[in-house]
């Protein structure tokens, strides 16, 4: 029988035989083979790979968006003096086509095939602040560049961490005070890195220069649009878990004569927005902030105000760009409790001009008078050759049932 050949794994022969072995591999091998091309590359792919294993430990976050979405709240926060009210009246005049005068309450358009957004100017209180910030879902920040940052800024974004910290857009306003391009340069790049720092790194920050015709230049509104538009906001845990609702109109159904008999009477008011969040039913306990803790009666379903094209369409159509603003006034028509007022404003030189067809028939309907007055007018006879009986014979009868 023949051995297996018995390598020496010890002694001179097999030191030998070991240096020759690595002689060889060296001038095989090249050292730099195995080494990191660019360092650029190596920390990107470590730093998505970090990304990736800390992704495992978050649990994802069900978005209990529905199939037809509610209006995003789109907040305008800043001090006073800063250019909210002259940016929403430019971005609603950007995607409706319509010219507000005052903005009062929510206002909510159509921005897309399957977007829209309700625009909400957030007043310089506390409270309301607070409010605001626990139902915004994208934040734009106006910032006055010619006086800079203002204690009520930081009091925001304060508020804002508190309530799971929504998306923040900033605009600054008032660049067309600098006359000095060295100088207009040198404060943007300022309010660009203290924003960041406020806020977080590579937040988006534009730049208004100037007002025309009462509103922001058109290039400038559109960009700031376009990325309104597009904007992917991360939902909240709690807001998904809780329903909540940004009135957009509220009507007091308590009876007139209720209340003229006591005034402090208890009242009967109806809320009129989109519900947000979970479902709601009916004799749920609701907290309204700076009322209190109440009990809903019940809640009704509505046909949409503003809705959203109903088929699939390459582009929006003009017809389709819709607003629905109930406390604001709207081509001058403004809701009230309970009235609508229509209001036909003419220029001096259509004064003495003679009225249209639509102006006659809204100038007799404000003439007409009510069933009492036309009531008022009439009388007749129970019996013939009697006095004949009016309205006031009838309503001192009235007078005197009581005693």
């Amino acid at each position: 029988t023949h051995k297996a050949h018995r390598v020496h794994k010890a002694g001179a022969s097999a030191k030998k035989k070991l240096v020759e072995k690595k002689k060889k591999n060296a001038e095989k091998n090249n050292p730099k083979a195995f080494a990191i091309q660019s360092a650029q590359k190596a920390e990107r792919m470590a730093r998505r790979k970090a990304e990736l294993d800390e992704k495992k430990y978050h649990v994802p976050m069900a978005d209990r968006t529905p199939t037809i979405p509610p209006p995003l709240v789109v907040a305008v926060v800043g001090p006073p003096q800063c250019g909210k009210t002259t940016l929403i009246k430019s971005l609603v005049r950007r995607y409706t086509k319509h010219t507000l005068s005052e903005i009062r309450g929510p206002v909510t358009v159509v921005s897309g095939k399957k977007q829209r957004l309700t625009f909400l100017e957030c007043p310089n209180d506390i409270n309301a602040m607070t409010d605001v910030a626990k139902v915004a879902d994208l934040v734009l920040l106006v910032l006055d560049a010619s006086y800079g940052f203002e204690m009520e800024t930081f009091e925001y974004l304060n508020l804002l961490q508190t309530h799971g910290m929504p998306k923040v857009m900033g605009v600054l306003t008032h660049l067309d005070d600098f006359k000095d391009n060295k100088k207009l340069k040198l404060v943007k790049k300022n309010f660009k890195h203290r924003f960041w720092t406020e806020v977080y790194d590579g937040a988006k920050l534009f730049f208004l220069s100037g007002v025309e015709n009462g509103r922001y230049l058109d290039r400038e509104i559109l960009n700031l649009s376009r990325f309104v538009s597009v904007v992917k906001l991360r939902p909240l845990a709690w807001r998904n878990s809780h329903p909540y609702m940004l009135a957009d109109r509220i009507q007091d159904l308590t009876d007139p004569e209720l209340l003229e008999a006591n005034p402090k009477a208890n009242r009967t008011v109806a809320l009129y927005g989109y519900l947000r969040g979970t479902h709601i039913k009916g004799k749920d306990r609701v907290h309204i902030p700076g009322a209190g803790d109440y009990q809903l009666d019940q809640t009704e379903l509505l046909t949409d105000p503003c809705p959203i094209p109903d088929k699939e369409r390459k582009r929006l159509d003009e017809r389709h760009k819709l607003i629905y603003a109930p406390m604001s006034e709207v081509n001058g028509v403004m809701y009230d409790k309970d009235a609508v007022y229509i209001d036909v404003r003419k220029d001096k030189h259509e004064v003495n001009a003679p009225e249209g067809e639509g102006e006659k028939m809204l100038s007799e309907l404000q003439k007409a008078n009510t069933v009492s007055d036309r009531l008022a007018a009439h009388q007749f006879n129970l019996f013939s050759g009697a006095r004949p009986v009016t309205a006031e014979d009838v309503g001192g009868v009235r007078a005197r049932r009581p005693a």
